[in-house]
């Protein structure tokens, strides 16, 4: 019998959510925002990646860093997996798309459906792992083949939990909203359907929500400019507690990938009814300002109101009319020519009150990818913008202001575009960054938003500024979406909240529901659907963080209410909680968004850069780390990574400060910014990874070798968060099947069964698997080996 000294107080155990590593470690992230927890191998064996759990702490392990024990599961997180088919000797199993997750997952007779070999499916887990037992699942669903045309948007989707099908209630309700704007929907509105609002937006995009128009005007006896920024009044059509508005909660954002958009709301809404499209009514909300000579809003109105646009223009049509006034595009659309130089005298306003105001501007290269009809990428170009993507810009920055301000004014609560401070931490790398460049940063502890902007200034001519530029990038912090309004330090805005696109961002929508409670003298508190989870997942650090415990707490303090059948709070900051919850939702479903855009990305990349292995290129350092070089080709606009140990036979330093690589003997230096001659050595999909060697010639600073390919550069036809979607973006009959006639009981039956995974992972990428056969697994109630990982990498 233990002695009660012997037993850890169950005090000591932390309730947190497992975040798994592809090498099999992983850590709990603690709910009360401590530091996090690390799990070994042996104890990721008996958990999942999203799990949510009971962690009791041991102690630390070799780097200090507390190190955990699973007292118990709380919540299984992955009810299917995605991944592929597998035969290892013998024995079926489907191997994880996620690398988070690694177990295997057993499939038992008759639970392979229609599935073959090779193919991607999603597994339905029957039984969860634990100390002794694998997984073991059953095929719910065939997506098709690794190689199919769209297929790496199929796993990323269900990769990252993002939700692609709207629920048949929410079609419904789409489908019975009328095809056009009805009469007694005008009511209380301000007509302006005489007024010529136009739309610019890209060549490829389908959904229009912004519209702006501008004329020179006189406020008292100064000379101004009013500025009308329109736009699609969703909140009309989509009403709280409706199952359009679950839907729009749940998923908080579009997510835009390349050749396909899984929308906010449905194709109705999105592309139809609040779609500002050319020559038809659309209901609307304005921000109505007027905007003086030095860019200073002197006032500002919001209102309802219907209008008819104009004109859709895309941004190379506007270009070629400013910049060419006696082209053949201006001689076309002559009667707009003034409305489109009025636009363009207050945009040049607005851009040098921005530079006054001390704003951070950054000129990152982005890329498109231009792809054939099967999805595959045929080259990356540069998104070529021009001063029509940065006028409407301008336009929408004025109109985001003056929504917060009139918020703020009106102390109502609300969601605010918050970008807060650089840390004392990231602050003082940035400085011995600078330091080793002959560069500073003014402002002493807590610089401004201009001390920035007047280094950026000091960047922007110097041969290493795309080094420098990333790096003071990289200091920044990440915005977000919170109640407590901390101002938009990038932009230099005491107030910033989103108001522009309520079609793709759910913020939005709420910031138009607050907007017309208060022009209604009603306060608006939104309601939390209990069928609705939200996603409150913790940041690594800084204020996100500190936010995503506060909502956790509030959601827990929620429920023990409800629970015990007691009051909610009432009051003036009763909402706050929710609006709290709210604000982590949203920002934890955009890096959601962001993440699956950048796994696609990074997929069809490498499916690219498997036809140029071998081929030599010269490329651009990007990052340093202690365990190697990053490296962007020129041209190709592909990132890949030179390991430390292709660097050849000397021992290299990290130096964080200088951010660099020195070898001990040799006393060679590489350093972000430094371009290299390198060759594509290795292609990882499943680790969607770019490998390359370093070529030690001469010739590396000459621009590369004679094979590189030359691209093309293309202008930029779209905003970046404005992508055409199609509406089939895969062959009909590779649209993902169910399969039936599953023996659900049969599948059970074999949750006890172990199985050998001795097959390399070389095979597992090459698709090639080996004959089905009898199961040569341990016998029931074995612990099977924990997968190693690193193994696979190799």
């Amino acid at each position: 019998m233990r002695k009660a000294k012997d037993l850890v107080p169950r005090e000591a155990d932390r309730l947190g959510t497992v975040q798994g590593h592809r090498d099999g470690f992983g850590f709990v992230i603690p709910d009360d925002g401590g530091e996090d927890i690390f799990l070994s191998e042996r104890e990721m064996s008996r958990v999942m990646h999203g799990d949510r759990v009971n962690v009791r702490v041991l102690g630390t392990d070799r780097r200090g860093r507390p190190e955990g024990q699973i007292v118990e599961v709380v919540l299984h997180a992955n009810k299917v997996v995605i991944g592929r088919l597998l035969n290892e000797n013998g024995v079926l199993i489907v191997a994880p798309e996620d690398k988070r997750i690694g177990h295997d997952i057993l499939i038992p007779p008759k639970g392979q459906g229609q599935a073959k070999l090779g193919q991607v499916v999603s597994v339905e887990i029957i039984d969860y792992p634990d100390s002794y037992r694998q997984a073991v699942g059953r095929v719910v669903e065939v997506l098709g083949e690794i190689d199919d045309p769209g297929m790496e948007i199929e796993i990323a989707v269900r990769k990252y939990g993002v939700p692609h099908e709207f629920s048949a209630a929410a079609m419904k309700e789409a489908a019975a909203l009328p095809d056009a704007v009805q009469q007694e929907d005008l009511e209380g509105r301000v007509d302006l359907r005489d007024v010529p609002l136009v739309t610019i937006d890209g060549a490829d995009a389908r959904d229009f929500d912004d519209a702006v128009y501008c004329e020179p005007v006189m406020y008292g006896k100064t000379k101004a400019w009013r500025l009308i920024v329109a736009i699609a009044d969703v909140s009309h059509y989509v009403k709280p507690g409706h199952p359009l508005d679950d839907e729009g909660l749940l998923r908080a954002t579009s997510v835009y990938f390349p050749r396909r958009v899984i929308p906010m709301l449905p194709e109705k809404i999105s592309n139809g009814l609040c779609s500002l499209n050319p020559n038809v009514d659309r209901l609307c909300m304005v921000c109505d300002s007027v905007v003086d000579n030095n860019g200073i809003v002197l006032a500002y109105q919001f209102y309802p109101a219907v209008m008819h646009s104009a004109q859709r223009f895309t941004y190379d049509i506007v270009w070629e009319i400013l910049s060419n006034s006696k082209g053949p595009e201006a001689a076309r659309f002559t009667q707009f020519r003034p409305l489109l130089s009025n636009l363009y005298s207050l945009f040049k306003i607005l851009l040098s009150a921005r530079e006054k105001r001390g704003a951070i501007e950054f000129e990152t290269t982005e890329t498109q990818i231009i792809s054939n009809e099967l999805g595959k990428i045929l080259r990356i170009e540069p998104r070529l913008r021009n001063d029509a993507h940065r006028l409407i810009e301008e336009c929408m920055l004025t109109a985001n202001v003056c929504a917060a301000d009139f918020i703020d004014k009106n102390k109502h609560l609300s969601l605010y575009r918050v970008h807060g401070e650089p840390s004392e931490e990231k602050l003082m790398t940035l400085r011995q960054v600078l330091r080793t460049s002959g560069l500073s940063l003014d402002g002493g502890e807590k610089p401004k938003p201009r001390d920035y902007a007047k280094l950026m200034r000091e960047i922007k001519d110097r041969p290493d500024a795309n080094m420098l530029q990333s790096v003071v990038l990289r200091s920044m912090q990440q915005a977000m979406y919170q109640p407590d309004n901390e101002g938009h330090f990038g932009l230099a805005y005491p107030a910033y909240s989103h108001f522009t696109s309520p079609i793709r961002r759910y913020p939005d929508l709420l910031t138009h529901r607050v907007i017309k409670s208060i022009l209604q003298k009603k306060p608006y508190t939104p309601v939390l659907p209990p069928k609705v989870p939200l996603n409150l997942t913790l940041p690594r650090k800084g204020k996100g963080r500190e936010n995503a415990v506060n909502a956790k707490k509030s959601q827990s303090d929620a429920k023990d209410i409800a629970a015990r059948g007691a009051r909610a709070p009432k009051g003036a900051n009763a909402a706050l909680p929710i609006w709290g919850q709210l604000g982590v939702h949203c920002s934890s479903n955009e890096r959601r968004a962001d993440e699956a855009s950048r796994d696609v990305e990074a997929w069809l990349k490498c499916y690219y850069m498997r036809d140029h292995l071998g081929q030599e290129y010269a490329g651009t350092v990007t990052g340093v780390a202690n365990f190697g070089l990053f490296i962007q080709l020129e041209n190709l606009f592909v990132e890949g990574m030179v390991h430390v140990t292709e660097l050849g036979g000397d021992y290299f330093q990290y130096d964080e400060a200088r951010q660099e690589l020195r070898g001990e003997r040799t006393g060679i230096r590489y350093r972000l910014g430094d371009r290299l001659h390198v060759l594509v050595s290795r292609v990882d999909l499943d680790a969607r990874k770019i490998e390359f060697s370093l070529v030690k010639s001469s010739g590396a600073e000459g621009g590369g070798s004679s094979n590189r390919r030359q691209l093309l550069l293309a202008a930029d036809t779209g905003r970046p968060n404005k992508k055409a979607a199609p509406n089939k973006s895969r062959p009909a009959h590779k649209t993902p099947q169910k399969p039936s006639g599953i023996n659900v009981n049969a599948a059970k039956s074999a949750g006890t069964l172990g199985a050998t995974q001795s097959k390399s992972k070389a095979s597992r990428k090459n698709g090639k698997a080996s004959k089905p056969g009898r199961s040569v697994g341990k016998p029931a109630g074995t612990k099977p080996p924990v997968r190693n990982t690193k193994a696979r990498r190799k």
